[in-house]
């Protein structure tokens, strides 16, 4: 569509890796240079992402990886999403005085799942040793690296905060009671000495490199990593959002009794691609049925930056995060009806739906023998839970309130041909405390279940949290793609943005990356305090005046984003010949592609 734009699209045949700050794509890549693969690759940059954007993710958090093995010819998912702990029951919950979950503190901790993900990636896909990939990640938190703007304003904003309430945070983040400066060096030796002493006594345990790797993964689920949890939460009372005092539930059995897991991805197949994406524990599939709703409509006739486009993207994203709400869940403990959700039938029925007018009412499909979940939703959306002037703890626009949480992304292509695409999240330094001596907090997952009975997201014991974090994994002609963002409930949202403009109207991945952005606030958000906002959406200025009117007379009510503040999008290509390309966005000035 244009001859130019913001950075060159990497290219080359040798790999790629791409990320949203520079310095994990540099470490990706150095461990391909090194001889490594894209898993050794993802589980480096993922460790150094920790270390550098400690507000959006951290190793007490969440992960869900989706990978393709070009050896063992297989996509798969790994799935690093803790599950509620054994006492998280509804009753416990409700006998605090709670209507919702808290969206940060320990009543919001599920268990810790990022860190055992990533080591069962590099045990069964990866080729070098726990010290090889780690030791970016021990020097950058013991050494320093440059802190971010963005990292240092959020400590600043919640540095008297620290102080008063959570003491072990401000030993970390303000050292001898100093809040950080931006583009100095920070250190965080707590967490370096942390991983250091992982890489050791995995070591000293002897045996082969899978055992060495299983060693660290034992050290962290049943050694001292979990008793130091475990021993903090025994007496540790921390005050969250709720403003009131609460202590956890998180339990030495529940830090043994779990690790990451394999699964199949969920898949569909538009305009000759295969779309894979993780199941509904996550909103993943969500993307896939917008898909099956714009397979009704003629989206290559329409301008893509235009008024007609952006109204039936936004309309079709409604009616599927409608049915994100009312029917996903963990598919482990409820019946989720994803076969009827993703079919052509029920599709065409919802994309009938859509006329040349906003909705502005929430509109669950009405699956047979699931009424009762799309009548809860309906009740649910329009309810006051009592949360006056609450900030949401991951929100659509998490960079520019420096308070709330958000998420990562990386995807990676090597030489032989394995892809992963992943969206760590969690365990932000505005979650939780410092767990003492450790150098990192827990996560605040457990804010996405309802304290109601009867749901696929109703918090229950073992249960997976439904939530946002999605990567994607497409696959056409010998041709494969990996991409994703952060952004909680936006992220789908995004991501079927570039990916619609891409297959439709041909616009290559940095093309893409630079196009103005748009979505949707109108359904129930995923975090305290659970809002929805009816026919509310949000669209960057560098479309024309004429949309933006365009919009808000068929009903939209439209905020205008300052330029370049939507999306954080990053995406790696493997093409049918073996040639590579991968794209990251402008925004932020952080994410970055390289690669030859």
């Amino acid at each position: 569509m244009t001859d130019f734009t913001t950075r060159p699209e990497i290219r080359g045949t040798f790999g790629v890796a791409t990320s949203t700050h520079w310095l994990a794509s540099t470490v990706a890549f150095g461990i391909l240079e090194k001889g490594g693969n894209a898993f050794d690759a993802a589980v480096a940059a993922g460790f150094v992402l920790q270390i550098v954007e400690p507000h959006l993710n951290g190793p007490a958090g969440d992960l869900p990886i989706i990978y393709h093995n070009a050896e063992k010819s297989e996509t798969k998912v790994i799935c690093a999403q803790g599950v509620a702990p054994a006492a998280a029951t509804i009753e416990h919950y409700k006998a605090q005085g709670l209507t919702l979950i808290p969206g940060s503190g320990l009543l919001a901790t599920v268990v810790p799942g990022a860190f055992d993900g990533w080591l069962l990636l590099l045990r069964d896909h990866g080729t070098m040793s726990l010290r090889e990939v780690l030791q970016p990640a021990v020097d950058y938190a013991r050494d320093g690296h440059p802190m971010l703007p963005r990292v240092a304003n959020t400590i600043a904003s919640l540095s008297d905060y620290f102080a008063k309430e959570w003491p072990t945070s401000a030993d970390v983040w303000t050292p001898n009671g100093v809040a950080p400066k931006a583009h100095e060096l920070f250190k965080n030796p707590d967490l370096a000495a942390t991983y250091q002493r992982l890489i050791d006594d995995s070591e000293a345990a002897g045996g082969a490199r899978d055992a060495q790797i299983d060693a660290a993964r034992k050290a962290w689920s049943e050694g001292f990593i979990a008793e130091a949890i475990v021993d903090y939460l025994e007496t540790a009372e921390v005050h969250d959002v709720s403003e009131t005092k609460n202590r956890g539930v998180l339990s030495r059995d529940d830090m043994a009794n779990w690790s990451a897991t394999y699964e199949d991805t969920l898949s569909y197949d538009y305009e000759g691609w295969t779309v894979h994406k993780t199941a509904p524990w996550s909103q993943g599939p969500v993307l896939l049925q917008t898909l099956a709703i714009l397979k009704h409509f003629d989206l290559s006739s329409m301008d893509p930056m235009g008024e007609e486009f952006v109204h039936t993207v936004i309309e079709a994203m409604k009616l599927a995060y409608a049915d994100r709400e009312a029917y996903y869940g963990d598919p482990d403990h409820n019946d989720i009806p994803m076969d009827t959700l993703l079919s052509d039938a029920y599709n065409a029925e919802r994309a009938a739906l859509i006329s040349d007018k906003a909705s502005l009412e929430q509109r669950p499909g009405r699956v047979a023998g699931f009424e009762h979940l799309a009548d809860a939703y309906i009740k649910r959306a329009a309810q006051d839970f009592g949360v006056k002037d609450a900030a949401p703890q991951e929100p659509t626009m998490a960079h520019l309130t420096e308070k709330r949480g958000d998420t990562v992304h990386l995807d990676i292509i090597d030489r032989w041909g394995n892809l992963v695409s992943a969206t760590p999240s969690g365990g932000w330094l505005q979650s939780n405390p410092i767990v003492p001596g450790l150098g990192f907090p827990l996560n605040s997952r457990a804010q996405m279940y309802w304290l109601e009975d009867g749901l696929p997201t109703s918090l229950a014991p073992g249960r997976r949290p439904r939530t946002t974090l999605t990567p994607s994994l497409a696959e056409k002609d010998g041709a494969r793609i990996a991409f994703g963002t952060p952004g909680g409930d936006q992220q789908d949202q995004w991501q079927l943005i570039w990916f619609l403009r891409m297959v439709h109207h041909g616009l290559d991945m940095q093309e893409g990356m630079d196009a103005p952005l748009f979505h949707s606030m109108h359904f129930q958000g995923s975090f305290f305090p659970r809002e929805a906002k009816p026919g509310e959406m949000m669209i960057e200025p560098n479309v024309t005046e004429g949309t933006i009117e365009g919009l808000r007379a068929r009903g939209h009510v439209v905020t205008v984003a300052a330029p370049w503040t939507v999306g954080r999008l990053t995406a790696a290509l493997r093409n049918a010949d073996g040639t590579l390309q991968a794209a990251a966005t402008p925004r932020l000035m952080q994410a970055y592609a390289v690669g030859r």
